[in-house]
């Protein structure tokens, strides 16, 4: 009974010098979420718990408020130190998403003056003048860098969304826009011959014609 008593003793010194460790790390990672060495205290503090527990259990038949159960350290250590410094990173490659979608204008004058409204309402350098929008190009530039950036910002009444395609592949590096001429428009969109490409996505969008006929029967179809 002696050398229970012993090592009851020494459990519970194992669970308070662990909780100690775990409040001290806690403090030093201050606030930082997923720290590696808060959660290698939180492991030894819930082991240390459940091994007292036990012991507690085994020597006089109670038992603690803690309802833990033991934590495989070295499987823990696995999991959760895919963050660590010098840990390798199973996945170092990088999936790359691009897009291409075609609009149709119905009304150049209509999409340059939403454009210009746009500008007008976006932050001007100071005494810089504002120029008008003077072409489509420059109109879709204006409410994007107005809107999120993405291609949402022309979802607008003066455009008529067509076809596009959605390409997603793994590739070795992340895109370095430095790296093409400012008037390549299709470098930065190809695919080297190492990359890998996961899927493709077609976007079809059905645009109602206009009836053209004038002598057919109801149905528009010419006789």
């Amino acid at each position: 009974m002696t050398d229970r008593h012993a090592e009851l003793d020494a459990a519970l010194e194992r669970v308070i010098s662990a909780a100690r460790a775990h409040l001290a790390a806690v403090k030093a990672a201050e606030g930082r979420t997923d720290d590696d060495q808060v959660w290698r205290a939180y492991v030894e503090l819930n082991n240390a718990s459940f091994e007292y527990d036990e012991r507690l259990l085994d020597a006089y038949g109670e038992v603690t408020p803690w309802d833990v159960d033991a934590i495989d350290a070295a499987a823990a250590e696995r999991q959760f130190a895919m963050g660590a410094e010098g840990a390798e990173d199973p996945h170092p490659r990088v999936v790359s998403v691009r897009q291409r979608r075609d609009y149709r204008v119905p009304s150049v004058s209509a999409l340059l003056t939403v454009a210009e409204s746009a500008r007008r309402a976006g932050p001007l350098a100071e005494g810089e003048p504002m120029e008008p929008v003077a072409s489509v190009g420059e109109a879709l530039l204006e409410l994007m860098q107005a809107g999120d950036g993405s291609l949402g910002a022309l979802d607008i009444p003066e455009l008529e969304s067509l076809n596009g395609v959605v390409v997603v592949a793994e590739v070795d590096a992340g895109l370095d826009p430095e790296a093409f001429e400012d008037n390549d428009g299709t470098g930065p969109f190809q695919l080297d011959a190492d990359d890998r490409l996961i899927d493709r996505l077609d976007e079809h969008t059905y645009v109602e014609l206009e009836d053209e006929s004038t002598d057919g029967g109801a149905d528009g179809r010419r006789s």
